[in-house]
Formats: C-alpha cells, sequence, structure tokens
C-alpha cells in the first residue's frame, strides 16, 4: 500500500510517495530528497546527529515517522544559509573551532538553533551543555560548542534588536 507525505523541507514543499509506513524523516531526507547533511549515526536516537527542526523545534530525525508528519515544515543544515551568508550559528562554530571531524556537527547546529529559538541557551555554560547534552561530539570539541552557542545567542539576539530598532 502506497501513501503519499507532503513535506516543507528548507522552504520548498515536496510531495514523496512511501511504499512502507516505517520510513523515518531521517531516511526520507537522505535517500529520497538527497539532503545527506543530517547524519544517521545511532539510528536509535540517542547520539543527535540526525537532529533537525521540526515545525520549530528539535527532533531526532532518525524516531520519526514521516507518514506521522504530513504537512509539516523541516528545516536541515542545508538550508540554513542564505544568500551565501551563513547563519549565525554557522559562522560561531568556525570562530570557535566546534568541530573536529565534522560528522556530529549538522545536529550540533541544528540543535543550538532550537535551543536558541527555544530561550533556553543563555550565556551560562553549564546551561548550554545541559541543553545541548542529547548531542554527542565522539571528537570531544564540547568546548567550542558551548563558546559557539554562546557567542551566536550574543549575535541573534543583538540582530533582532537591531530590526527591532
Amino acid at each position: 500500500m502506497s501513501m503519499s507525505v507532503t513535506l516543507t523541507v528548507n522552504r520548498v514543499p515536496h510531495t514523496v510517495q512511501l511504499d512502507d509506513p516505517r520510513v523515518t524523516l531521517l531516511d526520507l531526507l537522505r535517500e529520497r530528497l538527497d539532503l545527506t547533511g543530517t547524519k544517521k549515526g545511532c539510528d536509535r536516537g540517542q547520539c543527535g546527529a540526525c537532529t533537525i527542526l521540526l515545525d520549530g523545534r528539535r527532533v531526532n530525525s532518525c524516531l520519526a515517522l514521516a507518514i506521522s508528519h504530513d504537512g509539516a515544515e523541516i528545516q536541515t543544515i542545508e538550508g540554513l544559509a542564505e544568500g551565501g551568508a551563513l547563519h549565525p550559528v554557522q559562522a560561531a562554530f568556525i570562530a570557535h573551532d566546534a568541530f573536529q571531524c565534522g560528522f556530529c556537527t549538522p545536529g550540533q547546529i541544528m540543535s543550538a538553533i532550537g535551543l536558541i529559538d527555544e530561550g533556553q541557551a543563555g550565556e551560562d555554560p553549564e546551561r548550554v551543555r545541559e541543553g545541548m547534552s542529547g548531542n554527542l561530539c565522539r571528537c570531544g570539541a564540547y568546548r567550542g560548542i558551548t563558546e559557539a552557542v554562546i557567542e551566536a545567542t550574543r549575535s541573534m539576539a543583538e540582530d533582532a534588536q537591531e530590526k527591532a530598532a
């Protein structure tokens, strides 16, 4: 039995036919839409490498069935940069050497954006580490990640204030 799911991914609508209701968002993104920035790490929701923003919330895409999210809005790492300009979190990750091998970086960045958008980041390193605890880094770049999230939080708050003025 074939089913279709309609998703808006990085501001682009997609309708995808699914032959199996067990297709995860991760597999749909990687295998059907060729958006391979979202990584398949543990495939059990334990590492955070597959983190995306689903209707604005951080989600492990390996645990989310695509058919359950018909009509959803998804943001992946591929949709962050606009007009050649990096997202402030991406720029902060580069500035603070917040990655080494890079495998976890897309999930880390998406989680950081969600954390900031939720208003949960702030400037307290402990709070940031707790908020990012669902994202593992095998290389141990946690200090740079924490510093990048704090800088991006400041930068995004300043940008919002400038736009409001």
